[in-house]
């Protein structure tokens, strides 16, 4: 509902706020936009912005796993670190990974495998967005042996992954 009054059109306040909301929120991807689906990697020398298709055309390691965070088993699609980091030209180093929402942890490199963790960018084979924790996911196979079941693993599986940054 607009008010007037003269020749001034005044907006209620909760059309303002939704607009600003829409507004900024679309660059973390929540209106579609497609930032999202950007993986920012920072090491000490360089910031690259990695897409869909730059991850696609990486190493891949595909396996089925639960998690305690989906029902059932998913099959989930994605780069191993390790080999996100040979691509970076850093090699095995301990890594910090970031969120979205800004939820952070770090990796140190001795949990780093030629194949685990990975980062996840399909999930039973299609991409998954912002909002059911895409379009990125750091994964292990949690199924595969109960080193990857512990409260340590799962604080490190940060979803909505937007940066990865090398510890110099």
């Amino acid at each position: 509902m607009f008010f007037a009054k003269g020749p001034v059109m005044r907006f209620p306040i909760r059309l303002l706020t939704a607009f600003f909301l829409v507004i900024a929120m679309a660059p973390l991807g929540v209106t579609g936009c497609a930032s999202a689906q950007v993986l920012v990697v920072e090491t000490p020398e360089q910031t690259l912005m990695l897409d869909l298709d730059d991850l696609r055309a990486l190493p891949q390691e595909v396996f089925l796993s639960g998690t305690i965070w989906t029902d059932g088993v998913t099959e989930f699609t994605g780069v191993p670190v390790s080999a996100l980091l040979a691509h970076v030209g850093t090699g095995p180093r301990d890594v910090t990974v970031i969120a979205f929402n800004d939820y952070a942890v770090d990796i140190p490199a001795s949990d780093i495998g030629p194949r685990y963790p990975i980062v996840a960018y399909l999930r039973d084979g299609a991409e998954f967005p912002l909002r059911d924790k895409g379009p990125f996911w750091i994964v292990y196979p949690y199924d595969a042996g109960p080193e990857y079941r512990t409260d340590e693993t799962y604080a490190r599986s940060v979803w909505q992954l937007a940066r990865i940054r090398v510890v110099p």
